[in-house]
C-alpha cells in the first residue's frame, strides 16, 4: 500500500515526507541517536527523582530512629493548686480519654499522629522511692520507680506470668492497694515475681505484682517514649561520690490513676502523640516544622489548651531533629551538585557530538541543498522536525522510565531535565548544519585546525565564559553558591584555552617533523593539522570527564579517609579487648583464645590506667587526667607496623632500678620537663623521664598520656589487647562473651559502620559515585564517537598506506598517533584542573557532614574531614581516558584487519 501511495506522489509531482524518508535512509544512525536522547533523558529525569527519594528515606529514618523521648508530642498537665476533689477528677481514665481525643483533632497538617504507638494516661511526675530492703541496690541505694496508668497495655505486651491488673471499684487517693504489671526485664533485674508487694516512701499506697509482661514492640513510642517502663536503667546519684541505684516502671491499669494522689510522686495527666513517618517528606519540611512550632507557642497551642486545659503545655524535639536533617541536607547538597553539573556538561557535549556526527556525514547532501536554492530556515526547520520526531519520543520513554523506577518522587523537575534533553537532542542537528552552510555552495573549503584563525564572536563567546568563571568562583568563595559548577566551568576555560593554544604546537611539529626521516611522525602532524576545528569537541569531553572523576575521587577517598582514621581513634585497634574495671586484668584464657582467632595478625598486651593525675602546672592544686599506657616494646612494635602505624612511637626498654625514659604528649612533657618525676599510680610508683614528645596512640582516644615499658612497673595486668588484621568478628564476640568477668570488645569496622548509618549520607554517596561513573561511560561514548566520524577517511589513508609498503606496526602506530593529541591534552588538563578545583572547592565543601554521622556532623577529637589534592586520585581518571583512546585506536586497528580490504588491494603484488 505504501509504495502505491508513493507511486502515485511521484506521478503527481508531490514530493516526498522529508522527515520519514531521511529516517527511513539512515535506520540505524537515527535509531543510535533516539537511544542516546533516551537514555540521556533517563538519567537526567531520574537523577533528580533520586535525590529527592533519598532525602525523603533519610528524613523519615532520622525520625524513626531517633528517641522516642524525643520525638513524640508531649502534652503535660499538672495542676498541684486545685482541690484534691478536682484534681482527682482530672485524672480519671474517662477525662483523660476525652482529652486524647480532642487533642487528636487540633493536631495541624501535615503533622500526622500515629494512633497505634501514641499513649496516655496518668503518671508520677517525681520517682517514687522503694522502702523494701529485699531489693537489689548496689550501693547501697533502694530502686525508684515510675508509675504509670497508661492506656493500651493489653494491645502493647503479651502476657508471660500471672494476669493483667485491675482496678476494683471507685479508685482515690484513699486506696491501700493498687495491682500494677511490670516488665519482663524490670522483674529480672529487680528480682521481682508475681504476688510480690511494693511499699514506697510517704504513702500507705501498697503495688501488688499480678503480672509480668513482654512488649510486643519494643522499639514503638508505647514503650519507649518512656523507656523505663519497658527496660530498667542503671543510674547515679548526683553526691560525692556518685552511688548506682536502679530506676524502673510500674503499670498500672488506667482507671488506677486517681491512687498515684495519695503519693509524693506528683502525678499528672499526659498524652504522648508520635508521630507518622509514611508520608513525611522533604518538600512538607518547612509547613512540618511550621506546624509543630505552632503547637508549641502559636495559635495551635490555644486550641490546645481549648481542648484540654489552660494549663496544658506542650513540648517536643521532633523540629530540632527535622532542623538537624535539613542543615545536613543543605551541607550535603553542594557534594551532589559537583558530580550531577559534570556528569550532565559530559552527556550534554556527548550529544552534540552524536549530532554533529551526523551533520558531518550529510555535508555533502546540505551542501546540494544550498547550492539548489534552499533557505536556512527551509533547512533547519526540515531537520528540526527530523530530529524532533527522534528526540521528543525518545525524551519521553525517558521520563516514563525514570518515573516507573522511583514513582514516588516529585515530577516537575524530571519533567523540565528531560525536557532540556529533548530540546538540546532537537536543535543540536541544525545549528551544526546552519553553522556549516551559512553560504550557499557545492565545494567548501576545507577548515584546517592549525591554519584557522578565531573569529571575533569565538573571542566574545569565550570572554564571556571566563567572566561568567570568575563571577561563580567569586560567589562560590564566598558562600553565595554555585560551589557545583566550578569544575566544569573551570575545566570548559581551561579547554577554550588548550584549543586557542593547540594550533602552535602543531605548526613547530609538523616543519620539524617534516624534515625528519621517518614516515609516521609527519603523518601524524600533518593529519592533526588537516583535522576540522569541530574535531576538538572531544576534548571539552574529556577534560570535563577527568576533572569530575578527579574531584569526585578526591571527595570519596577522603570521607572513607577520615572513616578509617575517626574508627582508629574510637576503637583503639582493628579490634579492642578491654577489662571493665579500674586497671582490672583480662580473664584467663582471653589471651591465648585471641591469638587463635582467624584473620588476627598481632596482639599487643598493654596496660592502661587512666587514674593518674596531671598537675596543669608545676605546685598547682587543680589536675587534669592523666592516661598511663604501658607496653612490651617488642610486641607493640610488631602491632603498630601491622596497624599501618609504623612510624607511631614505641618506648624504650626500661632498665631494673633506674629511671624510665617515656613517650609523652605535649602537654604532658611541658610539664614534666626533662627532669625525672615520680608518678603514682594503681599500678605502681615509677620515676620517669620524658625522652620524646609524640601524638597519642588511638587507644587514648587523644587524651594526655605517658607511654613506658611494662617491666617497669610493680603490677603488670594486661587490661586490653590491641588486635591488628582482620579478625572473625563472630568469633571473637563468642570469645569475649564467654569469657566471665564479660570483657567489652570494640571492632574498628563496627565503629566505622556507625560513623556511615545516615541514610542520607550513603544515599549521597551512591549518588555521587553513580554520577562520576556516568561521566566515565560518556566520555568513552565521546571517544567512540570521536572515532567513528573519521573512521571512513581513516580507513581509506590506512589502506593506502599498507598498500604502498606501510607496515602493520606503522599502522598500529599512527593509529595510536591519530588518538594522542587530544587524550594527552585533556589527561594533562584534566589533572590541572582537578587539582585547582580541588583546591577551591576545599573550604567550600563540608565533607564533615558527608563522612560522619553524628549529631554535629563532627567526628572524634583530632579527627577531621577535609578536601585533599592527592595525586592518586588526579592521576587515575587521567591514565583511564589515556588507557580507554588507546584500546579505541586498537580496536579500530584490529577491524581493519579483519575487512581484508587491504589484502584484496594487493592481490597482485605476489
Amino acid at each position: 500500500m505504501t509504495s502505491v501511495v508513493e507511486g502515485l506522489r511521484r506521478v503527481r509531482g508531490v514530493p516526498a515526507p522529508w522527515t520519514r524518508t531521511r529516517l527511513r535512509t539512515a535506520r540505524g544512525a537515527s535509531c543510535a541517536f533516539a537511544a542516546l536522547v533516551l537514555l540521556t533523558a533517563f538519567l537526567a529525569a531520574y537523577f533528580p527523582r533520586a535525590v529527592q527519594a533519598n532525602e525523603d528515606r533519610g528524613v523519615r529514618r532520622a525520625v524513626a530512629e531517633t528517641a522516642a523521648s524525643r520525638t513524640t508530642v508531649d502534652v503535660g498537665l499538672i495542676r498541684p493548686d486545685l482541690a484534691p476533689g478536682e484534681r482527682a477528677r482530672t485524672l480519671t481514665s474517662e477525662s483523660v480519654a476525652e482529652g486524647y481525643r480532642a487533642l487528636l483533632r487540633t493536631v495541624p497538617a501535615p503533622v500526622r499522629v500515629d494512633a497505634g504507638q501514641s499513649s496516655y494516661g496518668v503518671r508520677t511526675s517525681k520517682d517514687l522511692q522503694a522502702t523494701d530492703k529485699d531489693l537489689p541496690s548496689p550501693d547501697a541505694v533502694l530502686p525508684r520507680f515510675t508509675a504509670a496508668a497508661q492506656a493500651g497495655l493489653a494491645e502493647h505486651a503479651r502476657l508471660t506470668s500471672g494476669r493483667w491488673p485491675r482496678a476494683k471499684g471507685t479508685v482515690s487517693e484513699d486506696t491501700e492497694r493498687v495491682e500494677v504489671a511490670v516488665s519482663g526485664a524490670t522483674a529480672k533485674a529487680l528480682g521481682l515475681k508475681t504476688g510480690r508487694l511494693l511499699h514506697v516512701q510517704g504513702a500507705d499506697l501498697v503495688f501488688v505484682v499480678v503480672g509480668i509482661v513482654e512488649p510486643r514492640d519494643p522499639e514503638g513510642a508505647w514503650w519507649s517514649a518512656e523507656s523505663q517502663l519497658r527496660t530498667p536503667t542503671m543510674t547515679a546519684t548526683s553526691g560525692r561520690p556518685p552511688q548506682k541505684y536502679w530506676r524502673a516502671g510500674l503499670l498500672l491499669p488506667p482507671a488506677a490513676g486517681p491512687a498515684l494522689l495519695g503519693t509524693l510522686g506528683q502525678p499528672e495527666a499526659y498524652w504522648r502523640l508520635a508521630p507518622r513517618t509514611d508520608g513525611l517528606t522533604a518538600g512538607v519540611l518547612p509547613r512540618y516544622t511550621a506546624a509543630l512550632g505552632s503547637l508549641k507557642g502559636g495559635p495551635d497551642l490555644l486550641r490546645v489548651k481549648e481542648a484540654v486545659e489552660a494549663h496544658a503545655v506542650v513540648s517536643t524535639d521532633l523540629d530540632a531533629v527535622i532542623a538537624a536533617h535539613r542543615g545536613l541536607s543543605r551541607a550535603l547538597s553542594p557534594v551532589v551538585t559537583v558530580a550531577a553539573v559534570g556528569a550532565g556538561a559530559v552527556a550534554a557535549v556527548t550529544v552534540a557530538m552524536a549530532a554533529g556526527l551526523s551533520a558531518g556525514r550529510r555535508r555533502a547532501e546540505f551542501a546540494l541543498l544550498r547550492a539548489r536554492g534552499a533557505s536556512l530556515a527551509g533547512l533547519g526547520g526540515r531537520l528540526l522536525a527530523e530530529s524532533a520526531s527522534l528526540a521528543v519520543p525518545a525524551a519521553g520513554l525517558g521520563l516514563l522510565g525514570a518515573w516507573a523506577l522511583e514513582p514516588g518522587a516529585g515530577l516537575w523537575p524530571s519533567v523540565l531535565a528531560a525536557g532540556a534533553v529533548a530540546v538540546l537532542g532537537c536543535v543540536a542537528l541544525p545549528l551544526r548544519a546552519l553553522a556549516s552552510h551559512r553560504k550557499a555552495g557545492v565545494h567548501q573549503e576545507r577548515e584546517d585546525l592549525a591554519a584557522a584563525r578565531p573569529g571575533r564572536g569565538r573571542t566574545v563567546a569565550e570572554l564571556t565564559v571566563l567572566a561568567v568563571a570568575v563571577l561563580v568562583l567569586f560567589a562560590a568563595r564566598r558562600g553565595g553558591g554555585g560551589a557545583g559548577a566550578v569544575p566544569v566551568l573551570l575545566a570548559l576555560v581551561a579547554a577554550l584555552v588548550l584549543v586557542r593554544c593547540y594550533p602552535l604546537p602543531l605548526r613547530w611539529a609538523a616543519r620539524v617533523a617534516g624534515r625528519a626521516r621517518g614516515l609516521t611522525g609527519f603523518l601524524f602532524f600533518a593529519r592533526a593539522g588537516r583535522a576540522a576545528p569541530a574535531g576538538t569537541l572531544p576534548l571539552f569531553v574529556l577534560l570535563i570527564a577527568v576533572t569530575t572523576a578527579g574531584v569526585g575521587g578526591a571527595v570519596l577517598s577522603d570521607v572513607a579517609g577520615a572513616r578509617d582514621r575517626a574508627a582508629l581513634a574510637t576503637a583503639g585497634a582493628d579490634a579492642r579487648v578491654s577489662a571493665t574495671g579500674a586497671l582490672a586484668a583480662l580473664p584467663r584464657g582471653v589471651d591465648e583464645g585471641v591469638r587463635k582467632v582467624a584473620g588476627v595478625k598481632e596482639v599487643a598486651p598493654v596496660l592502661i590506667d587512666e587514674t593518674v593525675a596531671l598537675p596543669v602546672e608545676t605546685g598547682a592544686q587543680s589536675t587534669r587526667p592523666l592516661a598511663l599506657m604501658a607496653v612490651d616494646p617488642a610486641s607493640y612494635g610488631s602491632f603498630l607496623r601491622a596497624q599501618g602505624l609504623g612510624g607511631a612511637p614505641v618506648p624504650p626498654r626500661a632498665e631494673r632500678g633506674g629511671v624510665v625514659d617515656a613517650v609523652a604528649s605535649a602537654r604532658v612533657a611541658k610539664v614534666f620537663g626533662t627532669k625525672p618525676r615520680e608518678i603514682s599510680s594503681l599500678a605502681g610508683h615509677v620515676r620517669v623521664r620524658v625522652t620524646r614528645v609524640a601524638d597519642g596512640p588511638p587507644a587514648l582516644g587523644g587524651t594526655d598520656f605517658l607511654l613506658l615499658d611494662r617491666a617497669a612497673l610493680a603490677r603488670r595486668p594486661t587490661t586490653d589487647l590491641l588486635v591488628a588484621g582482620e579478625p572473625d568478628a563472630k568469633a571473637l564476640r563468642k570469645l569475649v562473651d564467654g569469657a566471665r568477668p564479660q570483657p567489652r570488645l570494640r571492632l574498628r569496622a563496627e565503629a566505622r559502620a556507625a560513623y556511615a548509618d545516615s541514610p542520607l549520607q550513603e544515599g549521597v554517596t551512591r549518588l555521587f559515585a553513580a554520577a562520576v561513573g556516568a561521566a566515565a561511560g560518556y566520555a568513552l561514548l565521546a571517544l567512540l564517537l570521536h572515532a567513528q566520524a573519521g573512521a571512513a577517511e581513516r580507513t581509506a589513508l590506512l589502506v593506502r598506506l599498507r598498500v604502498l609498503g606501510l607496515s602493520r606496526r606503522g599502522t598500529r602506530t599512527l593509529t595510536l598517533l591519530d588518538a594522542l593529541p587530544q587524550t594527552l591534552l585533556a589527561a594533562g588538563g584534566g589533572v590541572l584542573v582537578g587539582w585547582g578545583a580541588i583546591r577551591l572547592l576545599a573550604p567550600v565543601l563540608d565533607l564533615e557532614r558527608l563522612a560522619f554521622a553524628s549529631a554535629d556532623g563532627r567526628g572524634p577529637e583530632g579527627v577531621v574531614a577535609s578536601l585533599h589534592a592527592g595525586a592518586g586520585v588526579l592521576l587515575l581518571p587521567a591514565a583511564g581516558i589515556a588507557v580507554l583512546a588507546a584500546l579505541v585506536s586498537l580496536g579500530q586497528a584490529w577491524w581493519l584487519r579483519r575487512t581484508r580490504m587491504i589484502t584484496e588491494l594487493r592481490a597482485g603484488d605476489a
